[in-house]
């Protein structure tokens, strides 16, 4: 039962669309087999997901973000079906959390006391209310796309205040181009320390302009917001100076939570709690084969092999399975050879105008 959860959760295509377009080849399965089947492999596949859970946490740079999900089941002491799915992008791992509660608790409970570093997130609260941020270990990185957004809505929302807005979108390009300069220059001292000049000289000039427009008692209302919450969040939003390694947006997040996203329009969620946990389990897989180049088709055939081998049961020993203890040639065979989602490719920078 392969093809069934590698095309439902990696096209994020319900699964009666899949039989619909398999019967069409041919092959007639019931939705009782399939369900069945995919039941069967969560709890295959369930040490697979705890290992990358484990290892998630792990490093010094972290970006998150989360998207909601409904499980169709009832629960004690909770109201309706609405659930979260929380993701957590690592150095050479993804996780998502399958949680109940949009609370801080959720990301707090998961990075624990041995974390340390920087998160990349957005704005949401949640963040800012966990106790490792609270007690200084963990730091935030802001999204400079979420500000952005910020003025793109006083543009479009007040005309007379749009040329206002744009000066400030300008503001926010040079910052993203005297960036990608500067990361394009750093195996070249002498380039690197001249566009790193040049990146801070932009934004001391922006911070200058923002302290000068808030002292405008004349400021519209809505451009007062938008630059109260810029200074507001303006240490997390410039980190990427002093480390360049830290990127300016959590882009790359928000596009790991795309693919999901798209699936829960399609799915409408999960019907039960085993179906819920598949399903966050096969998103971590996916997102964390891709990021380690690995073709998930072969994985997913190599690592069922052997459990069709040990009886039908995860295989006594997981560890030569996990991505970051593959040989070098053992990477190289599960290397893809068909192209990945492009919800889990690589990064790429927003259009900025």
């Amino acid at each position: 039962m392969v093809r069934p959860n590698e095309y439902k959760y990696f096209t994020y295509r319900p699964t009666e669309r899949l039989l619909a377009s398999w019967r069409l080849l041919g092959l007639n399965l019931a939705a009782g087999t399939v369900t069945d089947g995919l039941q069967r492999l969560e709890v295959l596949l369930r040490p697979i997901y705890e290992a990358i859970k484990q290892r998630n946490p792990r490093g010094d740079l972290h970006q998150g973000d989360e998207t909601r999900w409904r499980i169709f089941v009832l629960l004690e002491g909770k109201e309706g079906y609405g659930w979260w799915l929380w993701m957590v992008k690592g150095p050479d791992t993804v996780i998502y959390l399958l949680e109940p509660s949009r609370g801080h608790t959720v990301v707090e409970n998961h990075f624990g006391t041995q974390s340390r570093g920087v998160l990349v997130v957005d704005r949401y609260a949640a963040y800012k209310a966990m106790i490792w941020v609270k007690d200084g270990v963990i730091v935030l990185a802001f999204c400079w796309s979420h500000v952005r957004r910020d003025f793109i809505r006083v543009g479009k929302g007040w005309p007379e205040l749009k040329t206002w807005a744009l000066g400030w979108l300008r503001r926010i390009r040079v910052l993203y181009r005297l960036n990608d300069r500067r990361l394009a220059a750093q195996k070249d001292a002498a380039t690197f320390g001249e566009a790193d000049g040049c990146l801070r000289q932009a934004v001391a000039e922006m911070k200058s302009q923002m302290e000068t427009e808030l002292t405008r008692v004349d400021l519209a209302t809505a451009c007062r917001k938008v630059l109260e919450s810029l200074q507001e969040h303006w240490e997390g939003l410039t980190r990427f100076v002093n480390d360049p390694r830290i990127p300016m947006d959590n882009n790359a997040s928000e596009r790991l939570e795309r693919g999901p996203a798209v699936a829960r329009k399609n799915f409408y969620g999960s019907g039960s709690l085993w179906s819920g946990h598949l399903t966050a389990a096969l998103f971590s897989i996916f997102a964390t084969l891709s990021l380690w180049k690995l073709n998930p088709r072969k994985w997913l055939t190599w690592y069922f092999e052997h459990g069709a081998a040990a009886g039908g049961k995860v295989p006594e020993n997981i560890q030569p399975f996990l991505p970051w203890n593959l040989s070098e040639e053992k990477k190289k065979e599960l290397g893809k050879a068909v192209g990945c989602s492009p919800f889990f490719g690589p990064p790429q920078m927003g259009d900025i105008e």
